[in-house]
């Protein structure tokens, strides 16, 4: 096989590979996605104790949305980040893939910069090309009807461009922010499985072998929500609906940061972490774990 086939090759598997890895990690933690949106989105000015909106916590949340807006609902959103995740999750880990070979600096094998700067180049260009999907996404996520009463994702889509349009008050709102958290997390993310997986043993039991990454997968998404999740929080409320209707309060990252700090506390940067633990932690593991499974499997399927 010449080796522009080859290239090709590898880079097919690579990107069925982590297609199906996004797709199953979507499909399985899309609901606390939901929740940590709805936690980020709420302000002590806007929703107070005593408002049936406002959540306490985790268990309140789905337990209100239950109630009010049916069990299907903490599937509301899901439709723009299935569309988008089997791609977004091929060019993840296909770019990451490419990029560790720019930043080897003359090793002779990947360092645990490389892979956090590969990480950081693959994020990047994720996150530029999700944003749009992510801002239908928010908008969806943050109305609080009856799953039956919101519009169709088409409809807020529509919605968007003709009252926003595509720029950076419309589709692209919010790219920047999307840009530090994408950045950020999967600097982390990568750069701590890759370069621990690297000097714990593998096992030979496939079972102790299966959960060795899982839990390195579990950690390694735990730690990069907990550095990323300012820019989350920020991200979540330019994109979200404005306090007041017709005036923009939250436009940039930092700036959003700051208002949130000044109003509501340096905690408040960190709303909506323990939802977002619990669906990047486990959820993290499931896109590392499938995608080096899914990658094994097709390189056993379509052999040189």
């Amino acid at each position: 096989m010449s080796d522009s086939r080859k290239l090709l090759k590898q880079a097919a598997m690579q990107i069925g590979a982590g297609g199906s890895a996004g797709f199953v990690e979507v499909c399985i933690m899309h609901p606390l996605d939901l929740v940590k949106t709805r936690f980020q989105l709420q302000s002590a000015k806007v929703h107070a104790p005593g408002d049936p909106h406002y959540y306490t916590g985790i268990a309140d949340c789905m337990k209100k949305m239950y109630r009010n807006e049916g069990f299907f609902a903490f599937w509301k959103g899901v439709l723009p980040p299935i569309l988008v995740e089997t791609p977004k999750r091929a060019v993840k880990f296909f770019t990451f893939e490419q990029y560790k070979k720019f930043f080897l600096f003359g090793s002779p094998t990947p360092t645990p910069l490389t892979f956090s700067l590969a990480g950081l180049g693959a994020g990047v260009t994720e996150a530029i090309l999700v944003n749009p999907f992510e801002v239908v996404k928010v908008t969806l996520q943050s109305n609080r009807a009856h799953l039956k009463e919101i519009p169709s994702t088409w409809t807020v889509t529509k919605q968007i461009v003709t009252t926003q349009g595509i720029g950076f008050r419309g589709l692209n709102k919010g790219v920047t922010a999307t840009i530090l958290r994408n950045g950020v997390f999967n600097m982390v993310y990568f750069g701590f499985y890759h370069s621990v997986k690297g000097y714990l043993p593998e096992y030979e039991d496939h079972l102790q072998e299966f959960f060795r990454k899982v839990g390195i997968g579990f950690v390694s998404g735990t730690l990069a929500s907990c550095v990323n999740i300012p820019f989350d929080v920020a991200k979540s409320r330019i994109q979200g609906p404005q306090p007041v209707a017709g005036q923009i309060k939250y436009r940039t990252t930092l700036g959003s940061m700051a208002i949130v700090y000044r109003e509501e506390g340096w905690r408040a940067l960190y709303k909506g972490l323990l939802p977002k633990v619990l669906r990047l932690g486990p959820g993290g593991a499931i896109m590392l774990v499938v995608y080096d499974y899914a990658y094994q499997y097709l390189t056993l399927r379509f052999p040189d």
